[in-house]
């Protein structure tokens, strides 16, 4: 259990390092909840990966629409 959770620290960390601040916030949120349904599919590191991506998505995605709904100056 110990590596396990020493593994998803490694993996959120090395992704926080690896991306910018507007792209963190929804990497960072997705990693975590990808990892914790990827560890009960016995594959934890894989899901934390495919919640950081899926974060990112939904986060720019957000971004885009609060974007478009305010006028343009």
């Amino acid at each position: 259990m110990k590596a396990i959770l020493f593994g998803a620290a490694l993996t959120l960390a090395g992704v926080s390092l690896a991306t910018s601040g507007a792209e963190a916030k929804g990497c960072l949120k997705g990693a975590a909840v990808g990892g914790v349904a990827g560890h009960v599919a016995g594959h934890g590191v894989l899901g934390a990966a495919a919640g950081c991506a899926v974060g990112r998505h939904k986060a720019n995605k957000r971004d885009r629409e609060q974007n478009q709904a305010q006028p343009a100056r």
